[in-house]
């Protein structure tokens, strides 16, 4: 265990040693906290409780079209975001651009525009949060019981500002760990059993060859509370091992009421590495090649084993992985095809878990391929075979799972690749395309936002959103809604194209 001179009571963790770190703090207080922590979750964070969202009207059209007060311009860089920032129990939306930061309320009028160099990348060569990528978040990190609106600008300053009006409340440059110039990308989480109330900030490195590619994007990490940015870290490392094309993710993948870290590594909430597994050993480099992480989720793939588990796609060595706190669960390929991107949901109710759709790395005439919870193929076609006349040759992107119907079976959801284009519905077991919209989509978010439980289509246009819902009866309308889920929650704000 390495002291750090400039923090004495922090400790810095690496890849290659399992180490207890952070602050050390009693096991009473620990014990303390986990029940306080216990008791949040059960009631629910930020009003994201049952009762809070029971009731949400339906938009009378369909789409329902917000306008922007923001360019229309789209060059990749930037996203979307949805969270309740003005307290009424509907989600609001938060779009980026470079440039610009625009929220508006749940009924298309504008809560506030900021014209601002808020952080956000298209490519991995200038950093993170790379395509598509949000740089933005959004929760009650402050214990006011009004959401903040929290992000980075290109100086490495972190902005919290008053979720309703875009006033500030509090503008600093958090600390720096050795090998930061400055902060790229900032994530809230849940650490210390509080509730969102921590910060998880992220770096690339800013020398060397290989500084921004692959593993080494985004390997510098360090975790706050979000009332001390400025202060000591609760943890830092320099061993991270990011997803190439975007940032960590973070879920509480064992279900003690804190957040992980997932990645190639997994960092649990008090800053140690325990994947003892070493996933570098289940790949031989005179066989494989060097490879990179491409895109990465968060389920319950196996709900016959405990927590959450972290889906791996690697670009180079050609596999998908499964992994958990606890273990290597497999890793397989399909003819050592390049998977390079995927959506994971329960396409398949007759099997037992969720299932890994692959798109294939083909750049035209795309051969998406499936496997189960246990690594075996299910099925396996060519896109030309299925996608509805005049889909674009180069296949789909940014496919999220979605909940659509109300259903059993998850669908999926994506939109013409590379470019403005249509957005569909598909079957991912068969491909078979069931509903196509036709739009110029630059973005595509999934998430529930009105009516019922169910899923809606989110798509940003130039500078307008539409939102399109289901308008066939729900199947099974008397569901949890999804927001309840923590895990869910994560997900829809730690987005980009790679890991939709």
């Amino acid at each position: 265990m390495r002291e750090n001179s400039r923090y004495p009571h922090s400790r810095t963790v690496g890849i290659s040693e399992s180490k207890a770190e952070g602050i050390n703090v009693t096991s009473a207080i620990l014990r303390w906290i986990c029940l306080v922590g216990s008791l949040i979750i059960f009631f629910g964070f930020s009003g994201y409780t049952q009762g809070a969202m029971g009731d949400w009207p339906q938009y009378p059209t369909n789409p329902f079209v917000i306008q922007l007060d923001i360019p229309a311009e789209d060059d990749g860089t930037g996203g979307i975001v949805v969270a309740d920032v003005n307290g009424d129990d509907l989600l609001d939306y938060l779009i980026t651009k470079p440039g610009y930061l625009a929220v508006y309320d749940h009924n298309g009028g504008k809560l506030w525009v900021k014209e601002i160099d808020i952080r956000v990348e298209q490519t991995g060569d200038n950093g993170l949060p790379h395509w598509h990528g949000p740089g933005v978040q959004a929760a009650d990190v402050d214990g006011d019981g009004q959401y903040e609106v929290v992000f980075l600008t290109g100086d490495g300053s972190l902005h919290i500002l008053e979720g309703s009006t875009g006033k500030s409340k509090k503008v600093v440059k958090p600390s720096l760990i050795p090998g930061v110039e400055r902060w790229e990308h900032v994530i809230i989480a849940n650490l210390r059993g509080l509730g969102e109330r921590d910060l998880i900030f992220e770096a690339s490195l800013q020398s060397g060859p290989d500084s921004q590619r692959g593993a080494e994007r985004g390997r510098l990490m360090a975790a706050f509370p979000a009332e001390a940015p400025q202060g000591v870290p609760l943890w830092y490392t320099d061993r991270y091992w990011s997803p190439a094309h975007g940032t960590a993710r973070v879920a509480d993948l064992d279900g003690d009421g804190r957040d992980e870290v997932a990645g190639v590594t997994i960092i649990n909430h008090n800053g140690k590495f325990i994947d003892g597994w070493h996933y570098s050993e289940k790949w031989n480099l005179e066989r494989d090649g060097p490879f990179h992480i491409d895109s990465m989720f968060i389920y319950d793939v196996r709900p016959d084993l405990p927590g959450l588990e972290v889906v791996l796609l690697e670009e180079g060595a050609n596999h998908i992985s499964l992994v958990n706190m606890n273990q290597f669960i497999w890793r397989v390929d399909y003819q050592h095809q390049e998977p390079q991107n995927a959506t994971v949901g329960e396409f398949d109710p007759d099997r037992p878990g969720l299932e890994i759709w692959c798109r294939s790395r083909y750049d035209k005439h795309q051969k998406p391929f499936v496997f189960d919870a246990n690594g075996q193929l299910v099925a396996h076609y060519e896109m030309d075979k299925v996608a509805p006349e005049g889909w674009t040759v180069k296949g789909v992107e940014v496919i999220w799972a979605i909940d659509w119907t109300g259903g059993a079976k998850q669908l999926a959801a994506a939109k013409e690749r590379h470019k403005s284009g249509d957005v569909a519905i598909f079957d991912p077991i068969s491909g078979k395309f069931l509903q196509r919209f036709k739009e110029k989509a630059d973005r595509l978010y999934v998430a529930d936002v009105s009516g019922d439980w169910r899923e809606e289509l989110i798509v940003v246009s130039g500078n307008e959103i539409h939102v399109y819902h289901n308008t066939a009866s729900n199947l099974n309308p008397n569901r949890e809604r999804l927001w309840t889920q923590s895990h869910y929650r994560r997900s829809k704000m730690t987005w980009n194209y790679y890991s939709p």
